[in-house]
């Protein structure tokens, strides 16, 4: 599921859910652009996938975004792991 935010035609921003539809849902990913920061768009865009999901959410958050996230009344739960592939030019 993706929601997004537009300035009349212009895409500043946009949430994905990945969901199992019952259980399980993850946000793979939440973008707002740089200079539209700080407006709200990323609150509500948080607020819209809550409201639209039947489900729990369950995320990452980039070190340092973690307040913003707490400030919405989620949970930090036990870190994930990864693995990065060098990217192929």
């Amino acid at each position: 599921m993706n929601i997004t935010a537009w300035q009349n035609d212009r895409l500043v921003g946009c949430i994905r859910i990945l969901t199992d539809g019952y259980f399980f849902g993850t946000i793979s990913e939440i973008l707002v652009l740089p200079e539209f920061q700080k407006m709200g768009i990323g609150k509500r865009l948080m607020e819209l996938a809550w409201e639209t999901t039947h489900t729990s959410l369950f995320f990452g958050a980039q070190p340092g975004k973690e307040p913003f996230f707490e400030k919405l009344g989620f949970v930090k739960g036990i870190q994930s792991y990864q693995k990065k592939k060098e990217r192929r030019k």
